[in-house]
């Protein structure tokens, strides 16, 4: 007979009864406490300081061009006149151009590898998408200009504009720079962001779901379509808003292709310029104080425009982890 005996682990708030607590743990509480709240008052700091300084310096704009500065399209240093219109009409077009290429890239590089590649390299293929998001924009552009430019000008864009040219978005002429290369240079840096948040979104949906839906004899497609995009749509929306604020504020990748000419026209393949890359372009060489404020009048814009997007992403992301706590 065989006398089988257990040792049972004390509890670990026993051990630290027994052990007692020193000045030194209480003083580490403390001291976590206060760098951690530091820490977090710092970054509310930055932001509120950013703010203040770019609205100060552009008060000068404020009150010489008030909000008709948005609608006027006139930016001249020599005459003193400036306007944003052109500017705001290139980061619209060029910012959702790019996004409505990289949501439907985004979303199936998330369903791949989340619902179809195989296990082992998942992990592989996810770190080589990420991968693109740690280039430097300015590599990103200069492969632009190198590479893309020619490829678009010489095969890609006259074919869209022998096939579309009827269409005012791929009518007139084309050339190395424009907004349509500014559009997948964009849309190269936003895949990465778009398709790394998806896929953390898909991974939330309950496996019960989908084994429910499956069981019922649905496809791995109808399974998809009826449980995981459903259950995911705020998610996706959060993640492409998230990317829109990404492509909005780019600058010196768009810089190096767009052309920097300042218009507004329906041919996507004409060269065009943002609220980003002029700041980028022309802060520096700004020849007055009201060039100056104009200048920060553009970052008050894509200031406003980043806490817009960045607050309705986040809406719409905590609406999927509540929902997915609660199914849970």
């Amino acid at each position: 007979m065989t006398t089988e005996t257990t040792t049972a682990t004390p509890p670990v708030s026993a051990l630290l009864a027994g052990k007692g607590r020193g000045i030194v743990d209480r003083f580490g509480d403390r001291a976590l406490y206060v760098l951690t709240l530091a820490a977090a008052l710092l970054s509310v700091a930055i932001v509120l300081g950013l703010a203040y300084k770019i609205v100060d310096e552009a008060s000068s704009a404020f009150s010489t061009f008030g909000f008709g500065f948005l609608t006027s399209s006139d930016f001249d240093p020599v005459k003193g006149n400036f306007g944003a219109a052109d500017f705001i009409y290139g980061t619209v077009v060029s910012s959702f151009g790019a996004l409505l290429l990289a949501t439907p890239i985004s979303i199936a590089i998330a369903l791949f590898l989340t619902e179809l590649a195989p296990r082992s390299s998942r992990t592989a293929i996810g770190t080589l998408v990420e991968l693109l998001a740690g280039i430097p924009s300015v590599i990103l552009g200069l492969w632009g200009i190198i590479i893309l430019g020619p490829f678009l000008n010489d095969h890609f864009e006259p074919i869209l504009h022998a096939v579309l040219g009827w269409i005012p978005l791929f009518g007139g002429q084309y050339g190395l720079v424009g907004m349509f290369p500014a559009i997948l240079i964009l849309t190269i840096m936003t895949v990465p962001i778009v398709s790394s948040l998806t896929r953390e979104i898909f991974a939330t949906v309950p496996p019960t779901d989908k084994e429910g839906a499956l069981a019922l004899g649905a496809t791995r497609w109808e399974m998809i379509k009826t449980v995981v995009l459903p259950y995911s749509r705020p998610g996706i929306v959060g993640a492409v808003i998230l990317g829109l604020g990404r492509a909005v504020g780019e600058a010196i990748a768009v810089t190096q292709v767009i052309g920097n000419t300042a218009a507004i026209h329906s041919n996507i393949f004409l060269p065009a310029d943002t609220l980003a890359s002029k700041i980028a372009n022309s802060y520096q060489g700004a020849a007055t104080d009201l060039q100056i404020s104009s200048l920060a009048y553009f970052a008050v814009i894509l200031f406003v425009l980043s806490l817009i997007f960045n607050s309705v992403a986040r809406l719409l992301v905590r609406s999927v982890e509540s929902r997915s706590r609660s199914s849970g």
